[in-house]
């Protein structure tokens, strides 16, 4: 008897192995409430809660990456079934380090990336501004004669810190090469003390109409008879 148990010991042994593993997985894989699940990886947009009205709120990250346990064998999950929140409740304005928090299904959630977000909230307001003019061209052979914007003030929207920058707002009138009438819808921009564009406002109306009357010299300055 010892000696048949002795004859290829080594291939019993790793017989009896196998059949153990495999009675265990299948044992396992028919076990009810045993579910194989694998990691996925989901982009979701990152959105704000709790905003009060006339607040705006600006995060330069726009998505998060979740990671979650999903079933190998169930429904497909897709990133419209979560939600990257970020509660802006009660903050005042200024910059914060605001927590990610995610609503997601009956999903285990493993990992959110990034964990925090930086938000800024700024006060809305508004502002009138009148419309100013700006010549683009060499006046050589013409001069501008009766210029005039309809209407002739507008309405800027926007983040309190972006209104205080503006310093006016103009339209630009090209110069022709001889003299003639001009008559155009024209979008006013706001800009800067230094006449730069500033594009986080919003102006209202968005177009003006100019007209100006571009004329020789001479008839600008008629001369005066002896």
């Amino acid at each position: 008897m010892l000696t048949l148990l002795k004859n290829n010991f080594g291939l019993k042994v790793l017989s009896v192995c196998l059949a153990l593993a495999a009675w265990g997985y299948f044992h396992l894989a028919a076990a009810p409430g045993t579910i194989a699940r694998f990691d996925q990886s989901l982009l979701v947009p990152i959105v704000v809660t709790g905003l009060r009205p006339g607040y705006q709120a600006n995060y330069p990250l726009k998505n998060a990456t979740v990671v979650i346990e999903a079933p190998r064998n169930g429904p497909e999950i897709k990133p419209e079934q979560f939600r990257a929140v970020l509660d802006v409740t009660d903050l005042e304005l200024g910059e914060h380090s605001v927590p990610v928090k995610i609503v997601s299904p009956d999903v285990p959630v493993k990992q959110v990336q990034p964990g925090t977000v930086s938000v800024t909230i700024d006060r809305l307001d508004q502002r009138t501004v009148p419309v100013s003019f700006d010549y683009v061209g060499e006046r050589r052979n013409v001069v501008v004669d009766a210029p005039a914007v309809s209407p002739a003030t507008t309405t800027l929207r926007g983040v309190a810190s972006e209104l205080n920058r503006v310093a006016g707002v103009r339209v630009e009138i090209p110069i022709p090469a001889k003299p003639q009438q001009f008559d155009a819808m024209i979008r006013p921009t706001p800009t800067d003390a230094r006449g730069a564009e500033i594009t986080g406002v919003q102006v209202s109306p968005n177009l003006v109409r100019v007209r100006a009357n571009f004329v020789a010299p001479s008839a600008a300055h008629p001369a005066t008879p002896h």
